[in-house]
């Protein structure tokens, strides 16, 4: 029998390499972007069209590459940062694998452009899936320029896959984001689809956090900063009333490099159990340094999880730190000795006798005497009441019009109609003009009982009778089913109802926010939003949906910025849904609120309108049947 095991070819061995390390575009720029990290530059520029699906371009100002260096840099394990295994124990670079050049260069197009500061020209070459399809001396800059162009086309099952460009954008915002927050000694500038969106100059930390995520969030940064033999805090966590239900700024760093470490997230949040609601998460930007050699970033192809060596130390301190910096900034509740201004409150000694009250009451009081006689000083001044009947009198008499013909014709009146006898009921009279007692209302189009009263229970369901039994009806997601479908209607026919405000509501974005918001701009305003860009990160809302008054304008909008960028599939229809269901949630009716018999009636008549009453957008359950079988069986 023959040897049936065999070497792959080097372009298949890279593809499958890829899949480890190359997942989406935003693999594509971290990688880059680490790599030009540890060539030394100091000002990085990335370039994205299509989120990344037609270009990623990264330029920097590094040590660049020479031919020979350039050509292996593709080579798969072929990297400069480490030469043997004990450098895996001291890294201090970001990238040591040497796998993301050759990963890159399997699955796309890639052109690179380098040349190190002491050379007179530079080096030009063009790989396409693995495949190097020329090389050249070229002039350009010193420093490496990267172009990424159209990943995973020789995989069309991955990109096929791939998601929404708001979400791949997103997703390369948020590498984008981890790489610049840390490296504040680094320019950054971010582009995307001719429009520049960051644009970092060197500075420090907080200032840094602040440009990224906003100048709202620089008055509820708390700074931390411990210093140990084990290991160094630095950064700043955030006061609690900057606390959010959802997609809170946490981040960890170590030695520069972001990680993602469950059990020291659970030192921070520890700290404030006592102080947020149930459901809100702190903000924290926090940087240790640490010895190299007690770390292991070579656990996962992510290098986000790091294995540390003394974690319960670590965990102590980092804790201790915390909870030190709310208190010294009194963020946490505190005991008050100042009793400057307090009330006195008396001690009271053992066997001391406490005397009641003493009430002091006038005996000869008599509420019914009059007050001039109580008190002899003042009298009730005597009013001529009949004056105010002469006018009625006077009028009581029929009026009188002229007719046609010029004769007096006298008018019935209201005030002289007779209501009522001593020995008989109220004579009514009915009138042409008179007000229905009854309002027409619409044939409901669902089996329910005509002429039954619908009942309300703890403000949560309403219960109505069926012809198969008892129908149960959660109010909350009745609404929410009702509201969805109006606000798809609305960005489908672009006929969204505005309602003006009085007063703008001023919203701050961080430029990542506010890229999503002009991005989705359209789907807001079929909806019934007039958002405005003020610059610099602020938005006027000018107005919203008609129906939703009382609502936190800010908080619906962030809300549905989020919503929709976590949304994945096709803009066209998961966005819209986001977002209209993002809006139904927050207007539709709450829990514990009271509906009168009609206002239940028109929920009911609304929701089997619907095409879906039995189950809200998300698929949750909005109607239960308690059928007569099961209801005979309860009482057997």
């Amino acid at each position: 029998m023959s040897d049936i095991i065999h070497l792959l070819p080097d372009s298949v061995g890279n593809q499958i390499a890829a899949g480890e390390v190359i997942q989406r575009p935003a693999s594509v720029v971290k990688e880059l972007v680490e790599n030009a990290i540890d060539a030394g530059a100091t000002e990085i520029q990335i370039y994205i069209k299509d989120a990344g699906r037609t270009l990623i371009q990264v330029v920097d100002n590094g040590k660049g590459m020479s031919e020979t260096d350039a050509r292996l840099s593709f080579e798969r394990h072929a990297t400069s940062k480490i030469s043997s295994a004990q450098d895996l124990y001291s890294l201090r670079t970001m990238g040591f694998r040497g796998e993301a050049l050759a990963s890159i260069a399997a699955i796309a197009q890639v052109e690179l452009r380098t040349r190190r500061p002491e050379d007179e020209i530079g080096t030009s070459i063009l790989i396409s899936g693995s495949k190097v399809e020329s090389q050249e001396y070229v002039s350009c800059a010193a420093g490496s320029n990267f172009m990424v162009k159209n990943i995973f086309f020789n995989v069309p099952a991955r990109r096929k896959f791939l998601k929404s460009n708001q979400v791949e954008f997103g997703l390369i915002l948020s590498e984008f984001e981890r790489t610049a927050l840390i490296n504040t000694n680094i320019s950054f500038k971010l582009v995307h689809n001719d429009v520049e969106l960051f644009q970092l100059p060197p500075s420090n930390f907080r200032q840094r956090i602040v440009a990224l995520f906003g100048k709202n969030l620089n008055q509820h940064l708390l700074s931390v900063d411990v210093q140990t033999s084990l290991v160094s805090i630095t950064g700043y966590i955030g006061h609690p009333d900057s606390a959010r239900k959802r997609n809170a700024w946490q981040y960890f760093f170590v030695n520069g490099r972001y990680m993602r470490h469950p059990y020291f997230y659970k030192a921070v949040v520890s700290n404030y159990e006592q102080l947020l609601p149930a459901g809100e998460l702190p903000h924290f930007f926090l940087h240790m340094q640490v010895d190299p050699s007690t770390i292991d970033v070579n656990i996962h192809p992510t290098k986000t999880e790091i294995k540390f060596e003394n974690e319960q130390p670590i965990w102590q301190i980092l804790s201790a730190a915390v909870k030190e910096t709310l208190g010294k900034f009194n963020a946490a509740p505190t005991i008050d000795f100042d009793t400057e201004g307090a009330p006195e409150i008396p001690i009271l000694h053992t066997g001391q006798q406490v005397a009641p009250p003493r009430v002091s009451y006038t005996p000869d009081y008599n509420p019914f005497t009059s007050s001039s006689k109580a008190s002899g000083h003042s009298h009730r001044v005597d009013y001529d009441w009949t004056q105010l009947y002469q006018d009625f009198q006077a009028n009581k008499e029929m009026p009188t019009r002229t007719d046609a013909e010029g004769e007096d014709v006298k008018i019935p009146s209201k005030i002289n109609r007779q209501t009522s006898t001593f020995s008989g009921q109220p004579e009514l009279e009915t009138t042409a003009d008179a007000i229905p007692l009854t309002i027409p209302m619409q044939e409901p189009s669902y089996p329910i009982d005509t002429g039954v009263e619908h009942l309300q229970i703890k403000g949560k369901y309403v219960l109505t009778s069926v012809k198969s039994g008892l129908m149960i009806i959660d109010q909350h997601r009745a609404h929410v089913r009702i509201l969805f479908d109006r606000y798809m209607s609305h960005i489908q026919d672009k006929k969204g109802v505005s309602q003006r405000l009085i007063f703008p509501e001023m919203i701050h974005l961080s430029p990542s926010q506010g890229a999503e918001l002009l991005s989705v701009s359209e789907d807001f305003e079929a909806l019934g939003f007039d958002i405005s860009d003020m610059g610099g990160g602020s938005f006027a809302v000018n107005a919203v949906p008609a129906g939703i008054d009382g609502l936190d304008v800010p908080t619906l909008v962030d809300k549905m910025l989020e919503t929709a960028t976590q949304r994945g599939g096709d803009v066209s229809v998961d966005v819209h849904e986001a977002i209209s269901l993002a809006l139904a949630e927050s207007a539709a009716i709450p829990y514990g609120q009271i509906l009168s018999p009609l206002e239940m009636e028109k929920l009911i008549s609304d929701l089997f309108s619907s095409t879906a009453p039995n189950y809200t957008p998300d698929g949750k359950a909005v109607v239960s049947i308690v059928s007569d079988d099961e209801l005979q069986k309860r009482f057997r």
